[in-house]
């Protein structure tokens, strides 16, 4: 059986707003592809336009979305129609057969009931390949063209079968005014007429008459301009069958899968697999390959045109912990181009981005791309150049005090003097002290890589300021003010205020650059794993303290019992690999097996949580490969213990047995992992 066969890309995608198994969406794409395509099923609910439940197709959205809870942007959508142009998404839905339909990383199809339409699509990195078959319909065909309520503007050009134009759909990120995100659509017969409908107040869609009823549609799109678009179709997509760009999507997504090859039971592979692909859809490309052969990217915020790669689509509050680890063993040759990208965007902008998408949002805490780079540039996976880029840059973004809450570090003057951040100046003050101390070992291990020695040591002693808000009397890290006091209506149970998506429970283990520091301060390790134990024991109760409302990362961790482990959110992905941190890797295993079998699955409601660019899915891999990467910037994983029956890793036609790098130890350094047979 083929790999891609192993994916259900619609894995996560039974959600809602109030509560997430994923909150993903089945993106057809090619990896790490600039543009994605879904299926749009009811736009009603915004972000959440797709569910596996529904039966209405609105259309195949041409996409750029995250998260639901980023929004999408620079998006489209499409719809094969007949004889009338409809565009009201409550009007223009067709039902379809769920049980029919085609969902796979490189291939979408569905036959629309109402107008007898089979529709497919195949995804390029800069577009598409859409294949009509209305055959059986009667009446006129036509194609829908239907943006968004921003900006938009639709040329069609009869002569050459094209319709193109831009659109300047975006989300709460800031962009330049007329941000544009240009089109071209290619059709393979005669266009007859047009139509056209207004869109709320700014835009107009397109209804584009064709002289066959069975017809294909090529689509690609630039950033750049619409001449770029043009060059992208021109490159990826002239001269090909949808056969061909099918073939090559596969492809690609065979060669990417096909790079861990596991035994284990039929849940498992379908699990890993899913998981699997959704480890390689973000981050984004954000640049596109001009006709001179070199890549080109734009700024976001000023519309500038710069040379050189960039990436998107990532927050790394959440990836750091899993997603680079997991690319530094399965894609280590990928990690320089993608670094390079965020350090283009910093010399864009001159700042380190947060969370991109595609510029600054700054959703999360903390400034955690200092641990992407800090993990590519001890793995010696970053040229030179880039690794003193990423050494330099982290190190003037935090002493950098910035005038806009967007972007670096907060109130560095004040983490600075009191060696924390103080929380009557900063919400969620516990959580940006413990991401700025991590940040600063980060630092240290780019410094020791560049030879800089004494900002090396300047940095690893910032890096034990967690100690400072460390209260041995709850066992908790608390809030201090200015003055040095601790948060006098302290509540181990609240949610939010000083924490992030949780409380002191999920949040006071965030010390992955110093576990044995941390347990020294408890009295030692079997005080330590007490309090673990404590936290696994305690039931999952919360307060929505710091939040006007119960958030569903509070939802999620109730609706399954792991005590105060929120295994549905990104700080407690650590937590049940503590005890074989400290050589008790029995009880991390049985923890982390019930997790694997309990709440993960390859089914539409497969997570427990949100699946935030990649994070949960790594988790899950790495969950059942048995060992983790406790801390991002150094190169060793802690070994719970294989759940698979057996891995190996294949590289450049190299193999090497996962399960038997692991085998009896406590700890497996990444140069082993990668040491092949």
């Amino acid at each position: 059986m083929k790999f891609v066969d192993m994916v259900n890309i619609k894995q996560g995608s039974h959600s809602v707003r109030r509560f997430s198994q994923g909150n993903t969406l089945p993106l057809v794409c090619l990896p790490n592809a600039l543009n994605m395509f879904a299926p749009q099923t009811d736009t009603s609910r915004g972000p959440w336009y797709y569910h596996p439940s529904d039966r209405s197709f609105e259309g195949v959205r041409l996409t750029h979305q995250p998260s639901p809870w980023a929004g999408d942007f620079s998006c489209l959508c499409f719809l094969p129609e007949m004889d009338k142009l409809v565009i009201d998404p409550a009007l223009r839905w067709s039902g379809f057969h769920p049980e029919k339909a085609v969902l796979k990383p490189h291939v979408m199809e569905y036959y629309l009931l109402r107008y007898k339409t089979n529709f497919k699509l195949s995804p390029t990195d800069t577009g598409a390949i859409m294949s009509i078959d209305a055959s059986l319909a009667e009446g006129r065909p036509l194609f829908a063209i239907i943006p968004f309520n921003f900006d938009t503007k639709i040329e069609v050009d009869k002569e050459s079968r094209m319709a193109l134009g831009y659109t300047c759909a975006y989300t709460e990120a800031p962009f330049k005014d007329d941000f544009k995100m240009y089109f071209v659509l290619h059709f393979d017969c005669d266009i007859v007429d047009i139509a056209t409908e207004q869109v709320g107040d700014k835009a107009n869609a397109v209804g584009v008459y064709l002289a066959k009823k069975n017809y294909t549609v090529r689509v690609a799109s630039s950033f750049i301009s619409v001449e770029q678009a043009k060059w992208n179709l021109e490159r990826e997509l002239f001269g090909k069958s949808f056969e061909e760009v099918e073939q090559e999507a596969e492809n690609l997504w065979e060669g990417l899968l096909s790079r861990l090859q596991i035994e284990a039971n039929e849940k498992i592979k379908r699990t890993f697999y899913s998981c699997l692909y959704r480890a390689f859809v973000y981050p984004n490309k954000f640049y596109e390959i001009a006709k001179d052969g070199k890549a080109y990217h734009v700024v976001p915020q000023t519309g500038e045109i710069k040379e050189g790669v960039s990436y998107t689509n990532n927050g790394f509050w959440d990836t750091y912990r899993t997603v680079y680890p997991f690319y530094s063993i399965v894609r280590p040759e990928f990690i320089n181009e993608i670094v390079e990208g965020y350090l283009n965007i910093y010399d864009d902008t001159g700042v380190l981005p947060r969370w991109l998408t595609p510029s600054e949002v700054n959703y999360m805490p903390g400034n955690l791309i200092e641990a992407v780079f800090a993990d590519a540039s001890v793995k010696n996976l970053l040229t030179e150049e880039n690794a003193r880029r990423a050494y330099e840059a982290t190190v003037k973004n935090s002493r950098w005090v910035s005038k806009d809450w967007r972007v670096g570090r907060k109130f560095v003057n004040e983490y600075e003097c009191l060696g924390y951040v103080p929380y009557d100046k900063c919400n969620e003050s516990v959580n940006e002290t413990l991401d700025c101390a991590y940040g600063d070992f980060c630092i240290s291990a780019l410094a020791e890589k560049c030879n800089e020695l004494a900002v090396a040591e300047e940095y690893a002693k910032r890096s034990k300021n967690y100690a400072n808000l460390f209260d041995k009397e709850s066992g908790f890290m608390r809030a201090k003010d200015s003055f040095g006091k601790f948060r006098e209506d302290f509540d181990c149970f609240a949610w939010g205020r000083d924490y992030t998506e949780g409380s002191a429970w999920q949040n006071s283990f965030a010390v992955p650059q110093d576990y044995e520091g941390l347990a020294a301060l408890y009295g030692g390790k079997e005080e330590f794993l007490k309090k673990i134990d404590e936290l696994f024991a305690t039931p999952p109760y919360y307060k929505a303290v710091g939040y006007p409302l119960e958030i569903h990362e509070m939802t999620e961790m109730a609706a399954v019992d792991f005590g105060q482990c929120a295994i549905s959110n990104q700080p407690s992905f650590h937590i049940p690999f503590l005890y074989a941190e400290f050589g008790e890797k029995e009880r991390s295993y049985a923890i982390v097996k019930r997790m694997v079998d309990e709440v993960f699955s390859y089914e539409d409601n497969g997570y427990p949580g949100d699946e935030d660019n990649g994070t949960m899915a790594c988790w899950y891999i790495f969950a059942v490969l048995g060992f983790y990467p406790m801390c991002p910037g150094k190169t060793e994983f802690t070994v719970s213990g294989a759940i698979v029956d057996s891995a190996k890793l294949v590289l450049n036609e190299r193999t090497t047995e996962l399960t038997h790098k692991i085998e009896g130890k406590n700890k497996v350094d990444y140069w082993d992992i990668l040491s092949f047979d």
